[in-house]
């Protein structure tokens, strides 16, 4: 089975997390699962800054699903520093 999921945010990318479970693509490799999900992600908040472009809905999805996301803020990489912005 082929899905399309539309998604965006922190709700999107958990939305998102629960389908993998839900058909058993959850693991790195697929876990040899015949479904495919593809994930069409919001870019309505994109925007350029200093010279870098930034994706934050992107980010949240990848981040999310590829379990490196900040558990106690929902969004942003785990264990981020903020050294660039200070």
């Amino acid at each position: 089975m082929n899905v399309t999921v539309l998604v965006g945010g922190v709700g999107g990318a958990r939305f998102l997390q629960g389908v993998r479970r839900l058909l058993g693509v959850d693991a790195p490799d697929g876990g040899g699962s015949s479904h495919r999900i593809t994930a069409v992600v919001n870019v309505g908040d994109d925007v350029w800054m200093h010279g870098l472009r930034i994706c934050p809905d992107l980010d949240t999805c990848m981040y999310t699903l590829g379990g490196g996301i900040d558990p106690v803020r929902g969004w942003g990489h785990a264990g981020e520093t903020w050294n660039a912005k200070e």
